[in-house]
């Protein structure tokens, strides 16, 4: 039986006391996977404030599902506040997500790095990306985004020391398996949770 996360990472010597203060996090895998990952496109290099009212005004305007993006006319996408090359990035997220059928149950099967290899095929979906889906779409317990600022930031205020990315992965070994959970206290710890930092 796996042990629980939390009661592994709060005997860690660095993260223990990241746990005591903010208590258990949980990791639950998104409703929906297409609509989670377009948020994460939004979320890609902008400010918190800017993706989050680019989100209200899309979610407003479209079903965003992928056959509901797929209708939606592209100066819809542009009027909501999408970057030309969001909006191309999301449709064609949409249109992946119908050729191949995707759902739950295709990802289910798949390894991390499968799902990573699949996801980065797609224009506009890099590395950071994926992970944020692994993470908050599939709910995958051991991923480690050192592709995210505040991962990064984080890291070095828990090591107290600057570090390459090399150097925050091989750090991050320690958490293996849950390394995601790892990653949400130190989100936590850095900047509240907020997983918004974005792609750099």
């Amino acid at each position: 039986m796996t042990a629980d996360p939390i009661e592994t990472l709060a005997d860690d010597e660095i993260l223990g006391p990241v746990v005591a203060d903010h208590g258990p996090l949980t990791l639950e895998p998104a409703d929906d996977l297409y609509e989670r990952l377009v948020i994460s496109l939004l979320r890609q290099q902008v400010s918190t404030a800017s993706a989050a009212a680019i989100r209200e005004r899309l979610f407003e305007a479209v079903d965003v599902t992928p056959e509901g993006m797929l209708a939606t006319d592209r100066q819809v996408l542009l009027d909501a506040g999408l970057s030309a090359a969001k909006a191309d990035y999301v449709r064609t997220a949409a249109r992946t997500f119908v050729d191949h059928r995707w759902d739950r149950a295709t990802f289910a099967t798949m390894s991390d790095e499968a799902v990573r290899a699949e996801l980065t095929e797609i224009h506009g979906i890099g590395p950071w990306t994926a992970d944020m889906f692994l993470i908050f779409g599939l709910g995958r317990e051991d991923v480690f985004p050192v592709g995210d600022l505040g991962i990064r930031k984080g890291m070095e205020l828990l090591f107290d020391a600057e570090m390459t990315r090399e150097e925050m992965v091989d750090a991050a070994e320690r958490w293996r398996p849950v390394r995601s959970y790892a990653s949400l206290y130190i989100w936590n710890h850095y900047e509240g949770g907020d997983t918004d930092v974005g792609e750099s």
